[in-house]
């Protein structure tokens, strides 16, 4: 089941050993992605928003699509009112376990997701970037979710897309279900709604701090969007 708490969150030790516990757990779902579809009992959603326009062609150095993607990668698009992402950023990229904290409520809980797969590749008129993570064991909501940002070559326009196929997972008591249930969507929607508006202004700034300090896990992202320094891929 999910840790929660009520008000509070986790002292850096604590968070630390849950992360670590993320070791051992598996995926808590066992369908193929391709088969992850309503017909199937999944629920299939996201969003899609412009993040911003540079120069024509493929992506330029530190131009909107590599900040954003930098964004991505350290997960500071996350407004931390509704989701906080912690992980070691010494961590290579594809594997990485993380540790969301979803508030909702005054509720906190931490829920384990670890980075499936790095889409990166550049064809004739575009170039996309982006990753899924799956949900572990223990998590309220079991699925997968893409998050993926796209640049047109003809118009140097920047896209940002995230799509879930997602179910309701496993929760500590039955009326925390229920109240999720109630509250989730709403939810879910706002961070999706306010997760391109914070990456376009990370788009649009140098980086600002490092993304933890040394020998600290990383707690991702700010209330005001930040940049933070590169992390391992």
């Amino acid at each position: 089941m999910a840790l929660w708490r009520f008000l509070r969150g986790w002292p850096e030790e604590a968070m630390k050993a849950h992360l670590a516990d993320l070791e051992r757990r598996k995926v808590n779902f066992d369908a193929p992605f391709e088969e992850m579809i309503p017909e199937n009992g999944w629920t299939v959603d996201g969003s899609e928003a412009p993040i911003g326009i540079e120069m024509t062609g493929p992506p330029v150095a530190d131009g909107v699509f590599e900040r954003a993607k930098q964004g991505l990668m350290n997960y500071d698009f996350s407004d931390p009112r509704i989701v906080v992402g912690h992980y070691d950023p010494a961590e290579p990229f594809v594997g990485r376990d993380m540790l969301l904290e979803i508030k909702v409520l005054g509720f906190r809980f931490l829920n384990g997701v670890r980075v499936h797969s790095v889409r990166e590749e550049t064809l004739e008129d575009r170039t996309f970037f982006g990753f899924r993570y799956d949900t572990l064991e223990g998590h309220i909501e079991r699925g997968a979710e893409w998050f993926l940002l796209a640049k047109e070559h003809r118009t140097g326009e920047v896209t940002f897309k995230i799509e879930a196929h997602w179910q309701l997972g496993d929760f500590p008591t039955w009326w925390m279900k229920l109240g999720f249930m109630i509250i989730g969507d709403p939810m879910r929607i706002l961070w999706r709604h306010l997760a391109p508006k914070r990456l376009r202004r990370l788009a649009h700034q140098p980086v600002r701090k490092p993304v933890a300090a040394p020998g600290e896990l990383a707690h991702r992202g700010d209330i005001t969007p930040q940049r933070t320094e590169p992390t391992e891929t």
